[in-house]
């Protein structure tokens, strides 16, 4: 076993080749890992590590060491490789719930524990890795504008109607972008106003494009979404990263939420309207 210390892989096929050039010298339990990573790249871009583990028949901690020994500060580093290889490619919801049959957690109390599950344990990250000064940035960003405009289109709409709810109950100017009828409303993108943008992978083109307009406008920018390789981390924002466990393929959202209610109250504090 190596004992320098290596840099992460860069891209998934760097990875791949690291692999393949030491599998061999490994001991037999991260063996069994680097046989299970290899053969099974989609799961690894949707599962948690306990599952993962659990199909490899090793234990968790074992992975964990695995993905040290390739390089990796942990599991969540080595599936972001994954994520980003395959975020394009997500499986469509037919595929998501066969995913749920053939593995027996299809029953509504099944569910609900992995639900529940998976939203506490993503509460749980959102709190020990969220940026606490980039946090304060966003509601200083937010607290003064002029307007607070907001898109989130597909599955995180339930976020940005949310965030619009809660500002128009506190009387905070907002605008939800909705996309209804396929109508843009990028006229509306004034000086002093800024924009919370909601996006993960496989990114929403619309809600990509709003948030290009209005950083070409001078607009600050709040941006929420799962990848630092986000096209919304390519801007120039306050960047909040949130990692949402899965169930299934079904992406929960909990923490997204969880963070919308922050943003919204310390908004509102600092405006002091609540």
């Amino acid at each position: 076993m190596p004992t320098e210390e290596i840099t992460a892989p860069r891209s998934l096929a760097e990875f791949q080749e690291r692999l393949r050039r030491v599998s061999r010298s490994l001991p037999k339990r991260l063996k069994q890992c680097a046989e299970y990573v290899a053969s099974n790249p989609d799961k690894i871009a949707f599962s948690t590590v306990a599952d993962i583990a659990a199909d490899a028949q090793v234990p968790a901690s074992a992975m964990m060491r695995f993905c040290q020994e390739m390089g990796f500060s942990g599991y969540s580093q080595m599936q972001k490789l994954y994520r980003e290889e395959y975020s394009q490619k997500w499986p469509d919801y037919s595929t998501r719930l066969s995913s749920l049959r053939n593995g027996g957690a299809e029953s509504p109390s099944t569910l609900l524990a992995e639900f529940s599950e998976a939203g506490r344990a993503s509460i749980e990250n959102l709190a020990r890795s969220i940026d606490q000064d980039k946090l304060r940035r966003a509601v200083t960003v937010l607290a003064g504008a002029r307007t607070i405009h907001i898109v989130g289109l597909r599955r995180t709409f339930a976020v940005a109607s949310y965030l619009a709810y809660t500002f128009e109950k506190m009387r905070i100017p907002a605008i939800l972008h909705s996309g209804v009828g396929n109508f843009t409303q990028h006229h509306m993108l004034g000086d002093g106003d800024a924009l919370i943008a909601i996006s993960f992978a496989p990114y929403t083109a619309d809600t990509v494009a709003l948030a290009e307009t209005a950083a070409a406008r001078g607009l600050d920018l709040v941006v929420i979404t799962d990848l630092p390789t986000s096209p919304l981390a390519a801007l120039d924002a306050v960047h909040l990263l949130v990692s949402e466990i899965d169930v299934g393929n079904f992406r929960v959202l909990a923490a997204t939420m969880t963070l919308a209610m922050t943003l919204s109250v310390a908004v509102g504090a600092r405006r002091r309207v609540v």
